[in-house]
């Protein structure tokens, strides 16, 4: 079991720093969202752009959010088929994703996909990076039945900057960007102009302002975001 922090840049270094070697590797579509009443399976499509082959490997993990902060773990239910691939010069691969375990579906599951490109140490070049990207791609998979999102926020001020707790006490996930909040005074803390990040079903997730802060004392505040489901309006309770 691991924290985890999104999608981030890995770096192979090959005989100290130099020239840089851009890592080719795309995945299409960047969110998959089953909804199934048992085993259920879909699929994501590996792109590789360059004149040159391309080693992938996959990798899924269960995703849960433990005392705000998110977690990855080892899972055995479901898997992506195959789980390395080969892509041959300016082609795509279909790679299937696949849930084994035979348990029903209770409200919505989470997972994260994890395809990697794999370097080619013939192909490093001496005194060069190879610059390797990381695709984390969100899986979902749940119940007809599944209890939409209904998130409480509250919020904190505390080293300068305001802390935005989201509390999920619904099945399905919600996904949150251009989330900004604002104190009666009128001053407003910005959380970024895009992905701000998922709460999961169940689950709580915490974000910090990007910025310092001004005002928010206590009381209440307004937040403004967008989510799946369209524009976000809701209060905020500051301690």
């Amino acid at each position: 079991m691991f924290r985890f922090a999104g999608r981030f840049l890995g770096l192979t270094l090959a005989c100290g720093f130099g020239p840089a070697q851009a890592a080719s590797l795309q995945v299409a579509p960047v969110l998959l969202d089953v909804q199934a009443a048992g085993d259920a399976a879909t699929s994501i499509t590996l792109r590789n752009p360059s004149g040159a082959p391309l080693n992938a490997q996959l990798r899924v993990y269960r995703w849960t959010q433990v005392d705000g902060r998110e977690v990855l773990s080892e899972t055995s239910d479901v898997m992506a088929s195959p789980p390395a691939v080969m892509l041959k010069p300016n082609s795509d691969y279909t790679v299937r994703i696949v849930r084994l375990t035979r348990k029903p579906i209770v409200g919505e599951e989470s997972y994260r996909l994890l395809a990697d490109e794999i370097p080619d140490e013939k192909t490093l070049k001496a005194g060069a990076v190879n610059l390797l990207v990381r695709q984390s791609i969100p899986v979902f998979f749940r119940a007809p039945t599944a209890v939409p999102a209904n998130v409480a926020w509250s919020g904190v001020k505390a080293n300068g900057r305001l802390a935005i707790k989201a509390t999920n006490t619904g099945d399905l996930r919600m996904r949150v960007t251009r989330m900004r909040v604002a104190d009666k005074a009128g001053e407003t803390s910005n959380f970024g102009d895009g992905l701000v990040g998922y709460v999961l079903g169940h689950s709580s997730s915490t974000w910090t302002s990007r910025g310092a802060v001004k005002g928010f004392a206590g009381g209440a505040a307004k937040l403004t975001a967008l989510s799946e489901t369209g524009p976000l309006e809701s209060s905020v309770a500051l301690r």
